[in-house]
């Protein structure tokens, strides 16, 4: 089978399309055909060895210290089922499914994944491009804002970062949860955001937020766009500042307010699971949220598709179609 391989840590050119053996499914692990996969930001940091500084050391003993554990990236793919081991009852052959799959391997024609890992139906409303540009936003945002902060009805909430990856199902989910939504973006994507659902958007390029005098019960950072000092500034009293992407200085703040009281600077870190899935999909065939995408490539121009991730200005997600013609055959069936 056709996949994206990288041997060594490096810029988009280090990534190259190779043919490597088809994975076979344990007992209670089903093959898919990968249909459409994403490069996500998680993606170009293990691929460029790109993690935080206070993090570098414990991202590359993860990633690999000399060179790369996983040589097949990629964590978002929806496609078929076309084989299962002898233990799998959730699954048959023929099944449109969508998953996250840790560690990796998705960025090739085949993957195998165990039926009680985060795999589900595919929604049949939804096309398998929009399929793969879920799992990995949408259950962050569905983790983060639900579970971590335990958003109410009524509450505020502010989304920095609101056109990437996280921040467009962040700002949906919001919604969905009965928050009145602020989206932070540039001026390109107040329409987006508008279409959304956001209730305010603010556009960063003409106004900062922590300057407008408004203040927020919850600022989520989906992106590395904003600071501790920043967000703060505009939290309620008993707000929390919560970043997806976190470093040294946030740790220190966390610790600070753990200790000191007041504001909050909530740490977490998402651990995606089966069952916050399934609650996505449900809120997809409902039609209550909605994938955005930024582009598509094709496995062939994967290299691409990594340098449009690390420019850090997609909207939603970048696609990657692995297998066009049995797509089409997919959608024809």
């Amino acid at each position: 089978m056709k996949a994206a391989w990288y041997e060594k840590y490096g810029s988009a050119d280090v990534v190259e399309i190779r043919d490597i053996a088809r994975p076979e499914p344990k007992d209670n692990e089903i093959l898919v055909q990968v249909f459409a996969t994403t490069v996500t930001t998680a993606d170009w940091r293990f691929r460029a060895s790109a993690f935080p500084k206070i993090m570098w050391l414990a991202g590359r003993a993860m990633a690999g210290l000399f060179a790369p554990k996983a040589k097949v990236l990629g964590s978002e793919f929806a496609g078929r089922v076309v084989a299962k081991g002898k233990d799998v009852t959730k699954f048959k052959g023929g099944d449109e499914v969508m998953g996250f799959s840790m560690p990796f391997g998705a960025h090739a024609e085949y993957i195998v994944i165990s039926e009680d890992q985060p795999v589900v139906k595919k929604p049949a409303n939804i096309g398998y491009d929009e399929a793969a540009a879920t799992p990995f936003g949408a259950n962050t945002a569905l983790a983060f804002l639900r579970d971590f902060a335990k958003v109410q009805p009524g509450q505020k909430v502010l989304i920095s970062g609101a056109s990437g990856g996280v921040g467009v199902w962040a700002v949906q989910i919001a919604k969905h949860l009965g928050a009145e939504v602020t989206a932070v973006t540039s001026t390109g994507n107040v329409g987006l955001m508008k279409s959304l659902g956001a209730d305010r958007v603010i556009d960063y390029k003409k106004e900062n937020y922590w300057q407008t005098g408004e203040t927020w019960d919850l600022v989520l950072d989906t992106a590395g766009t904003t600071t501790v000092a920043h967000a703060k500034r505009a939290l309620n009293p008993k707000g929390i500042f919560l970043p997806v992407e976190f470093a040294g200085a946030e740790m220190l703040q966390a610790l600070r307010s753990m200790i000191f009281g007041g504001k909050q600077v909530l740490l977490r870190i998402s651990g995606d699971n089966k069952e916050n899935l399934a609650t996505v999909a449900g809120l997809l065939e409902s039609g209550e949220i909605r994938p955005v995408i930024d582009s598509h490539y094709s496995l062939e121009q994967i290299a691409d598709a990594h340098r449009r991730v690390e420019s850090r200005h997609k909207r939603g997600s970048v696609v990657v179609t692995v297998s066009p013609k049995a797509l089409e055959m997919a959608k024809a069936a």
